[in-house]
């Protein structure tokens, strides 16, 4: 997958514009890498589809800011790199998640989440789906 095909993935389920999808995915995934514990060898861009990885390049951790501890702070800073409000970061990494949950196989997929501090699991689930009316 192609970081387009990811971005419109990201924007069909965020319901925000294809420019605003792309610049969340980025600070959900430079986001996402400073708050992965554990062997670095496991680098989540490797198990990223295409050119994804190139889009985790960037200011990482050591860069200032402080670590993220939470999902609230996690967001709060995907909001300030995207230059979002929350709701706007929250349905961003929402469809950012579900849709690398679909762009890995699921097992790079737990590999990542694992790396994940434990109180980020509710951000990782699928996004419901409104039921089909036709």
């Amino acid at each position: 997958m192609r970081f387009p095909l990811f971005v419109d993935a990201v924007s069909r389920r965020s319901g925000l514009s294809t420019a605003q999808s792309a610049t969340i995915a980025r600070a959900v995934l430079q986001t996402m890498v400073e708050r992965m514990t554990g062997d670095s060898s496991g680098d989540p861009a490797g198990h990223l589809p295409d050119e994804l990885d190139g889009y985790l390049a960037g200011p990482g951790p050591d860069d200032g800011r402080p670590a993220v501890p939470g999902p609230a702070q996690f967001l709060r800073q995907v909001g300030e790199r995207a230059g979002v409000d929350e709701a706007t970061a929250r349905a961003g990494a929402g469809a950012v998640f579900a849709t690398l949950r679909e762009a890995v196989t699921v097992e790079e997929f737990h590999e990542m989440v694992a790396r994940l501090p434990r109180d980020f699991d509710g951000m990782t689930q699928p996004i419901p789906r409104p039921p089909y009316d036709g």
